[in-house]
């Protein structure tokens, strides 16, 4: 039993700082499997329709939920109730016509925002690797896992942002991660921020590159790998706090 607790649950005191519950109510919370996200860039499914949506009053009648394949992942049906969710994943439920953007608060929490019909057509994916393939082409390594083959690789670069269709998950756009772009900070003190980007400091040292935000609360500087470009002169989605 000790083995079984170990791989599917986790001490909430252990959990991840993005998941949204209560550390102390209970002592164990469903753990994720294996992924698109890393643990602690993600929770599992079933917290989304238990804790946050409150469609299911355990985890028994959300895997029955999910079974039946109501809920869609990025266009996809997925039944694992530990299947792990991450920034910027488009879930919906076409039995309630509900869909959602996860996003991130102040505090680093993964959280819902409410989208319409229209939003929830593409998703967001920022480029974190490319890597030359056979027969020259080259493959965007993403940051929610996945991986999509382009001919031209000068069209893309690293941190530039992919406007993907659901479900068929075909760049559509793409949003260059450059000054004067708007850039939602997803990491350090001013997560949750958006704002316009001033100016990006590339070091040649060890040191990490930074960026230059200004924002409505005020101009700062952040790391350049916290900054997720999400438009050219204004969002292309909806944020947390929009009307």
């Amino acid at each position: 039993m000790a083995n079984m607790g170990s791989r599917k649950h986790l001490k909430r005191y252990k959990a991840p700082k993005t998941w949204p519950i209560h550390k102390k109510e209970e002592t164990w919370t469903t753990k994720s499997s294996a992924g698109p996200h890393a643990l602690d860039k993600s929770i599992p499914l079933v917290m989304v329709l238990r804790e946050i949506l409150g469609v299911a009053k355990n985890t028994r009648e959300a895997k029955i939920i999910l079974n039946n394949g109501d809920v869609l992942v990025d266009g996809t049906p997925r039944k694992d109730h530990r299947f792990p969710v991450g920034f910027m994943d488009i879930i919906s439920i076409p039995k309630i016509n509900k869909s959602f953007r996860l996003l991130q608060d102040e505090k680093g929490r993964l959280v819902l925002k409410d989208i319409d019909e229209k939003d929830s057509t593409f998703k967001l994916a920022s480029i974190e690797d490319k890597t030359t393939i056979k027969g020259g082409k080259t493959q965007l390594n993403l940051h929610d896992g996945r991986n999509v083959i382009v001919d031209d690789a000068t069209e893309y670069n690293t941190s530039d942002v992919l406007l993907l269709n659901i479900p068929d998950q075909k760049i559509s756009d793409s949003i260059k991660f450059e000054e004067g772009s708007i850039g939602l900070i997803t990491g350090g003190k001013h997560t949750g921020e958006y704002g316009i980007i001033r100016e990006i400091n590339i070091t040649k040292s060890s040191k990490a590159n930074t960026v230059l935000m200004d924002t409505e609360d005020g101009t700062f500087i952040t790391l350049a790998d916290y900054v997720f470009v999400v438009g050219n002169d204004k969002p292309v989605i909806s944020l947390l706090g929009d009307d």
